[in-house]
């Protein structure tokens, strides 16, 4: 059994703008930072990373230029846009609605007969 959780559909997304509104990074880059913000609970598949990406790019939610990274390899680097600031905000608030209504249902106690 490991210790890593599985990602719900839908979240990838929420937490790539995560990932990268505390700055630009290049794919890999992502990858690591997710694994770094969630205790490494969460592993990203790079198959499933860089369609997100493009996808994110594509609905102008993420801005990519291409640049150096640290080892001096071309790589493309993200940044997000203020469309994209917008988005992570309202789906982090939805994220919370839903974990609050979730954790109330499974704290509820069952009705005595």
């Amino acid at each position: 059994m490991t210790d890593q959780a599985q990602l719900l559909p839908g979240t990838l997304d929420l937490l790539i703008l995560r990932a990268v509104s505390l700055g630009p990074l290049h794919g890999y880059g992502v990858l690591l930072r997710i694994g770094q913000i969630s205790g490494n609970a969460l592993l990203i598949e790079q198959g499933a990373l860089y369609p997100g990406l493009f996808r994110l790019v594509r609905q102008g939610l993420l801005k990519a230029s291409w640049g150096t990274s640290e080892n001096n390899r071309r790589a493309k680097f993200y940044e997000l846009t203020a469309a994209g600031r917008n988005r992570l905000r309202e789906e982090t608030d939805n994220w919370n609605r839903l974990a609050t209504a979730i954790g109330c249902a499974l704290a509820a106690q069952p009705e005595e007969t």
